[in-house]
């Protein structure tokens, strides 16, 4: 199972037009409906003002949205911890709050996270800088995170 953040969903929906790429589409489309993609009930909110058309077809396709749970913010609260994010004060160059509430919900739900944020090849030694690649790297964190693209050829499907 694999659960979206929002700069994956809203990659795809920018790049590969609804209208231009309908087998893509439909083959999503039946991988939310069968709870294969998910996405955190955070990750949709970020979303959805940005592409309320896009949110409007995930409800269509019955997207499930990962709540956050007791679980989920004690995992978020580790995850602060180890970045050394401190009262809330997130860096501006690595993950905020929204970002540590998807991984840890990927955690808890032991799911690949797809997040097309950038990887860093070279770790800045703030870990507060920690892009989402990063911390999903994390010895302590270890959820797979993989961009859209690699999804798509994980998957073997062909669209045509």
């Amino acid at each position: 199972m694999q659960t979206f953040d929002a700069s994956s969903i809203i990659h795809a929906w920018d790049n590969y037009p609804l209208d231009q790429f309908p087998p893509l589409w439909t083959w999503m489309g039946e991988q939310f409906e069968s709870e294969d993609f998910v996405m955190s009930e955070v990750a949709f909110d970020e979303m959805d003002p940005k592409v309320s058309d896009c949110a409007k077809w995930l409800k269509e396709h019955a997207i499930q949205k990962m709540s956050v749970t007791n679980e989920t913010l004690q995992i978020a609260f580790m995850i602060k911890e180890l970045l050394g994010i401190e009262n809330d004060r997130f860096h501006q160059k690595g993950v905020n709050e929204s970002d540590i509430f998807i991984i840890a919900s990927a955690k808890e739900h032991e799911q690949e996270l797809v997040s097309n944020e950038n990887r860093q090849n070279d770790l800045p030694e703030e870990m507060k800088k920690y892009k989402i690649p990063a911390v999903c790297g994390m010895l302590q964190v270890t959820v797979p995170c993989f961009s859209f693209i690699e999804i798509i050829k994980q998957s073997k499907e062909v669209f045509r």
